[in-house]
């Protein structure tokens, strides 16, 4: 019989031969607890429930179902600004208060992904997944029916309740499919999703909205994690929470410092990134003084950095995770610092676009740092870590928009990035000398 090597590697942890048979049979790994508990009787273990191995869906299956629901995703939270000029009129709202609508997403994602993973914490993440996307859908399908400025803050708040514990619980269980030295990897396939929807989902939204109405845009995003759902419930792994799992245990996430010093890492140098793209396309049609046509060529360019250093951050991340990091955070804060030398002509924003993208892999490094360091509440920790990428996304543009209004003009968004990164790294260099005074 072919065994996964995370099956061999649950296996010769188990304590008892008992045990180590019981992991050795299953056609997927089991739980850590009951792979591990010296108290379990040989006979109880022998009663473990295994699926046949015809029953196991190939991995790749299951990163495609996952990625599915982050292709969904991105595209909603991406393509709703695209799609802001075109239903500001129709609920009688300006463009400014139509910006609220987008504000009540993050809402959404800062206020859902810990309440989920906490309230959620004894639900089989697969049973999760599939609900999450369940709710995203409805969420998305109010959006495309609200008849009021008011409904459809409501509808977005909804909408972006369920992102952040998605993605948490979808990097747990991509990290669960392979061996322990690829979890980035993993991540980075399950993140793919994200980064090809601002190459292929968002133009896509944007361009049905305007031919047949900016609700279809919100249409296709609801029948995209409808089919997340089913592909979820077709391929993922069926896998039961640990034992010991409760609201209790995640809280315990928030007593580590090496928790709350990751995340900072990200809500603070991923804002750098958000501080340029916000004001990208301003910075296109009032300095570099090119068609509004090549608006989209430069959004699929970042798309296409992001989605490559997503990959390539990954690989990096398995080998050596805290030099990664450190790194991505320096490539960006150069990347950011040249970007207002470079927004004079097309031939030199079009690189530096890109570049700066390729900082967005940050994300996977950081997610994998979280499983380490957040002990037994994964769940909550992996979750938080997209409340702090949205932290970043109202933070950079926050602060870019004052440097703008401050007179500094749209280039110094570079600046402003620059710092934030150099802000992220002054975090990482705390988070490794606290490890190293720990002795860890």
């Amino acid at each position: 019989m072919w065994m996964h090597p995370l099956h061999l590697h649950f296996a010769s942890r188990c304590k008892s031969e008992a045990a180590k048979a019981a992991a050795l049979r299953c056609s997927i790994p089991l739980p850590e607890p009951e792979c591990m508990s010296e108290s379990m009787s040989a006979a109880a273990l022998s009663r473990i429930d295994c699926a046949p191995d015809a029953r196991a869906a190939p991995v790749a299956l299951v990163l495609f179902a996952l990625a599915m629901g982050g292709f969904a995703i991105g595209t909603t939270e991406f393509a709703t600004m695209s799609l802001l000029p075109f239903f500001a009129p129709d609920l009688g709202i300006d463009a400014p208060t139509a910006g609220h609508v987008i504000s009540a997403y993050a809402l959404g994602v800062v206020v859902g992904a810990p309440l989920i993973a906490v309230l959620a914490a004894r639900v089989p993440r697969r049973s999760l997944l599939i609900a999450l996307m369940l709710m995203f859908a409805l969420g998305n399908g109010l959006s495309a029916v609200a008849a009021s400025y008011h409904l459809m803050l409501a509808a977005r708040f909804v909408a972006g309740l369920p992102h952040g514990a998605y993605f948490g619980v979808a990097a747990l269980v991509a990290a669960s499919l392979v061996d322990p030295a690829r979890r980035a990897q993993a991540f980075a396939l399950v993140m793919t999703g994200l980064t090809v929807s601002t190459i292929i989902g968002v133009p896509l939204a944007n361009a049905i909205g305007q031919l047949v109405g900016w609700r279809w845009g919100f249409i296709l995003v609801s029948g995209l994690a409808l089919g997340t759902a089913g592909l979820i419930a077709a391929f993922a792994p069926r896998t039961a929470p640990a034992s010991d799992a409760s609201p209790l245990t995640e809280l315990s996430a928030l007593k580590r410092k090496q928790v709350w010093l990751t995340l900072a890492i990200g809500a603070i140098g991923f804002g750098g990134m958000f501080a340029v793209y916000t004001y990208l396309a301003s910075t296109v049609l009032t300095v570099t003084k090119a068609s509004p046509a090549m608006i989209p060529v430069l959004l699929v360019l970042f798309g296409i950095g992001l989605t490559g250093g997503n990959f390539a951050v990954a690989w990096a991340a398995d080998r050596k995770l805290m030099p990664t990091v450190a790194g991505v955070l320096i490539w960006s804060m150069v990347a950011l610092a040249i970007y207002p030398f470079a927004t004079g002509s097309l031939w030199t924003l079009a690189p530096m676009v890109v570049l700066i993208g390729c900082g967005g892999g940050l994300g996977t490094a950081l997610q994998t740092r979280l499983m380490d360091v957040a002990g037994e509440a994964q769940t909550l920790a992996a979750a938080l870590n997209h409340s702090a990428f949205n932290t970043a996304n109202a933070l950079g543009p926050w602060l870019a928009g004052m440097a703008i209004a401050a007179g500094w003009g749209l280039p110094s968004t570079g600046w402003v990035g620059a710092a934030l990164a150099a802000g992220g790294l002054v975090f990482w260099a705390l988070s490794v000398l606290a490890e190293r005074k720990a002795g860890r």
